[in-house]
């Protein structure tokens, strides 16, 4: 026994010294519609040391005001620039009733399953749009990819979960999603998975810039540092590196900060941080945007890409070269 466990910490030690790389896996989280300002005064113990890890910065969103990107701040239209890397005015996703996407500008989740056809996929979140109308889970215009993890759809079970006026039903939905998605990161280890939580959005849609919104963000960073939990579970206890990337969708409308949609500074201003520490100058010049996540995340895993697709993104890595 004493022998094996000699070998074990030798191979461990030997990784570093002859280049044996570790395994790269990441997961995106999407918290939905906080402000730049009302999460830098909430109390966010996990945010914060994941931020110290790797880095913390405004944002934007909306496309170019005025031009033609120029990009509603709404929620599903802020996930599907994430997930292409491209404004609505390429992939197509105006509103939240996502009518007619573009499945031409493939999401992170199709470029990679292409890459790499036998890496894991999962996607853990309070709303089933998110799967099946943006990824476009099994259609024929996605090529037919199926995910390996899905957790959603929780937000139609009307039996478990009530639909009330105080919007607890999603509390509840965004805590059993987090609970899910740490459980399977830990024990499965997928190598690419997007969480989407809610009820941040529904607490500023009601009450605004308000106690109960800062409660919400303080619940999300609950729910965050168990994601974070299992992701330094997999590094300690298994060959792998991981990128956490967590952002908002949009910011809301000055000085209540109840709605959002138009372009409005505040409504366009978003956030985003990372455990990586490995951040160029653009991650810090506040010039950063939505469709930078996707070049950013498909760097960091270091997967070809077809140029017909990388040629339309919007934006660019915010990850230095190596």
């Amino acid at each position: 026994m004493m022998f094996n466990r000699f070998i074990f910490f030798f191979l461990i030690w030997l990784y570093p010294v002859f280049g044996f790389s570790q395994e790269k896996k990441l997961v995106f989280i999407i918290l939905d519609g906080i402000p730049a300002e009302e999460l830098e005064l909430a109390n966010t113990p996990n945010l914060d040391r994941i931020a110290k890890a790797g880095g913390y910065a405004r944002a934007f969103t909306g496309g170019e005001k005025g031009g033609k990107t120029e990009t509603p701040t709404i929620s599903a239209v802020g996930y599907n620039s994430l997930l292409t890397g491209t404004w609505a005015n390429k992939h197509q996703v105006w509103d939240n009733d996502i009518k007619a996407p573009d499945y031409s500008y493939w999401t992170i989740f199709r470029l990679f399953r292409e890459a790499k056809p036998s890496a894991k996929l999962g996607i853990f979140s309070t709303w089933e749009d998110n799967r099946t109308k943006l990824l476009g889970e099994g259609l024929k215009e996605t090529g037919g990819f199926k995910l390996d993890f899905v957790f959603d759809g929780f937000e139609k079970d009307t039996l478990t979960y009530p639909h009330d006026s105080d919007k607890q039903y999603i509390q509840k939905i965004d805590n059993l999603v987090s609970y899910e998605a740490a459980h399977i990161l830990q024990t499965e280890g997928p190598d690419l998975s997007w969480v989407y939580l809610e009820y941040t959005d529904d607490m500023g849609h009601r009450f605004g810039k308000s106690p109960q919104l800062s409660s919400a963000i303080e619940l999300a960073d609950q729910q965050v540092g168990r994601i974070w939990e299992a992701i330094q579970f997999r590094e300690k206890n298994y060959n792998e590196e991981w990128l956490i990337w967590i952002t908002t969708d949009h910011g809301r409308r000055a000085p209540d900060f109840k709605d959002h949609g138009g372009q409005s500074d505040s409504e366009r201003e978003i956030w985003m941080l990372t455990n990586f520490s490995n951040l160029n100058s653009r991650f810090h010049s506040g010039k950063a945007s939505m469709v930078d996540i996707l070049p950013t995340l498909i760097d960091f895993l270091e997967v070809s890409v077809p140029e017909a697709q990388s040629k339309n993104w919007d934006g660019e890595s915010l990850l230095n070269k190596n």
